[in-house]
């Protein structure tokens, strides 16, 4: 996956959304339930009810990208936050991508065995 620079300001909505909604309904909510500007370059995350599904948008100067994952094992790590909303760094948002437990990485494990 090809994410934004990592200058990037990177915001996670805590709650599920409806993973119906495309890249309109996404921006939608992002004005309307997260009171934010879904054309200001900035990263939006969303999950599915069960966790084991992300979308992210962002406006690339030129169009709103839309990126959809599902795991095929496990769900994604989830911020918790009172007012509906968490920011991200860019790295965190790289672990979160590969279902990496970005809030607790451990970072002391030896490497698997291959063969």
């Amino acid at each position: 996956m090809i994410f934004p620079s990592n200058r990037v300001r990177i915001m996670v909505a805590t709650k599920p959304v409806d993973f119906r909604k495309g890249h309109d309904g996404l921006a939608a909510l992002v004005k309307n339930e997260l009171h934010k500007d879904p054309f200001t370059g900035t990263v939006f995350v969303f999950r599915s009810r069960k966790a084991d599904r992300l979308k992210l948008i962002y406006w690339d100067g030129s169009g709103i990208v839309l990126a959809y994952k599902i795991l095929q094992k496990g769900r994604f790590p989830w911020p918790s936050a009172s007012d509906g909303t968490a920011r991200l760094t860019s790295a965190q948002l790289a672990m979160l991508w590969e279902g990496i437990d970005w809030r607790r990485p451990d970072w002391g494990a030896p490497p698997a065995r291959v063969g």
